[in-house]
């Protein structure tokens, strides 16, 4: 794991805390030195405040998320729309308020880690065939997506978002049900992680992602995967 954060004190208490939970722990104090770390070894989760010095965490995030798929949990001082949207439009995979608890930190790390893990097929069971939906496929046993035959670089949350949708196409799913089959939280989600992420996926997959026809809007309601 590796954490991004300039507050000494943060930094020392979670990598001391998470240490205890089991993790390997790798700290650094800034943006630059983190994408530098990264560059050398390999990390299973990044912990990244967004109030750095120098590149700041939105920055960060996006060129982590340009880069691959590794899961990303922010670290944000106030639970402000502005920060929490951004944050996640950047590639973001959840968030944490500080003062961040341990233990709630603990429990959003294990919960990325579960869904950027692939779902290994029971033994002795079929290959599904591709789905074709339009232009687009989608491989569920190989966790492929293609679009006009050219393979689609998807985040782990983006993936498991589509693959929930498309396995019901013309289905209406609440905010709440994603968060719960998705994120795997319960009430207390925030359904801004799904919002954004409906916004991401939209600009991979849709030719026009202001005219989506694959990831459709029923306002009031949810989202529902077409084509229907």
């Amino acid at each position: 794991m590796l954490l991004i954060e300039d507050d000494q004190a943060v930094r020392e208490g979670l990598q001391i805390a998470l240490t205890y939970q089991g993790h390997t722990v790798d700290a650094v104090d800034s943006g630059e030195q983190g994408l530098a770390r990264l560059a050398g070894d390999a990390a299973d989760v990044v912990v990244l405040d967004l109030m750095l010095p120098g590149m700041d965490g939105f920055e960060v995030c996006r060129r982590i998320r340009a880069s691959g798929d590794l899961p990303i949990i922010m670290l944000t001082a106030r639970n402000d729309d502005i920060d929490v949207v951004a944050g996640l439009e950047a590639g973001a995979d959840d968030y944490v308020v500080k003062p961040a608890q341990a233990r709630v930190l603990e429990a959003r790390i294990r919960a990325v880690l579960r869904r950027s893990a692939a779902e290994p097929r029971q033994a002795g069971a079929a290959k599904p065939e591709p789905e074709r939906h339009g232009d687009l496929i989608i491989d569920r046993d190989g966790l492929v997506v293609r679009k006009h035959g050219q393979p689609i670089a998807l985040a782990p949350t983006e993936l498991r978002l589509l693959l929930e949708l498309s396995a019901s196409p013309g289905r209406v799913f609440s905010r709440q049900q994603l968060l719960e089959s998705v994120w795997d939280q319960g009430y207390l989600g925030d359904s801004r992680l799904v919002d954004a992420c409906v916004q991401r996926l939209r600009s991979k997959i849709e030719d026009d992602p202001a005219a989506p026809v694959y990831v459709q809007t029923l306002r009031g309601f949810g989202y529902r995967f077409g084509p229907l």
